[in-house]
């Protein structure tokens, strides 16, 4: 499984973060996203999921033909190999003699979802996950049955859930679905609904959203701040000030 790395400039030891992609793979858009990562402190590494029925280093073009490919790979992967694939970039990062242990991932669209899954393992102190796909209709993988959703509750780290509220992959009914269940299950999650469509964060097409973007990923270097930079210990959230 390729896994391109991305490190700061600098020397040092630094948490490491698993950068899941869209199901076009490692495309432009990123690859810039990983550098941000990188740039703010982070060694990250993102894996080519598609490895199984792609030649190494084989990105897909945003068309027609590109997100065809990419959504019925999606469908013919099993989940457990989906699972397998991110244990080993989680355990190819923890090894990293630069890497502070302290472990964090972040998935769009289909990586989205893979990040909510990789959240599951143990170690994993923070998640990101935008327009996460197939978790409110449990049809990720071969068979298009997984227990995404079944198994939210072994989430130990700090999970945030972002959404577009015109994105037609994943109606209300789907947010509200996902919000319940991890409430409901006790995981620590944070919900951001943004008046955007699906795909808003990448930085090419017409649905890019910039000004949104930049948001976004103020809150991500937010969280990962607290959680793998600083160690904020995962069963507290900082009491507030009581009044003057």
């Amino acid at each position: 499984m390729r896994t391109f790395r991305f490190k700061p400039a600098w020397e040092g030891s630094f948490p490491g973060v698993v950068l899941f992609g869209e199901i076009y793979q490692m495309t432009g858009p990123i690859a810039r996203t990983a550098r941000a990562l990188a740039g703010m402190g982070y060694i990250v590494a993102v894996p080519e999921v598609y490895h199984e029925f792609e030649p190494l280093g084989s990105p897909f073009n945003y068309d027609k033909e590109g997100t065809d490919k990419g959504n019925r790979y999606k469908i013919e992967k099993e989940v457990a190999a989906f699972d397998s694939d991110a244990r080993a970039v989680l355990g190819y990062l923890k090894g990293l003699p630069e890497c502070n242990g302290r472990l964090g991932v972040m998935g769009i669209c289909l990586g989205g979802h893979l990040s909510f899954r990789a959240a599951m393992n143990e170690g994993v102190r923070a998640a990101v996950c935008f327009y996460a796909t197939d978790i409110h209709q449990g049809s990720l993988g071969k068979g298009k049955c997984d227990d995404s959703l079944a198994r939210s509750g072994e989430i130990k780290g700090e999970l945030m859930m972002v959404w577009g509220l015109q994105d037609p992959h994943v109606p209300r009914e789907g947010r509200e679905l996902i919000h319940k269940v991890l409430l409901d299950g006790g995981v620590n999650a944070t919900r951001f609904e943004f008046n955007a469509q699906h795909a808003f964060v990448r930085d090419e097409g017409y649905r890019y959203n910039p000004a949104l973007a930049r948001i976004c990923m103020d809150l991500v270097q937010e969280l990962f701040h607290r959680r793998l930079q600083l160690g904020e210990p995962l069963e507290t959230r900082p009491t507030p000030p009581g009044p003057c």
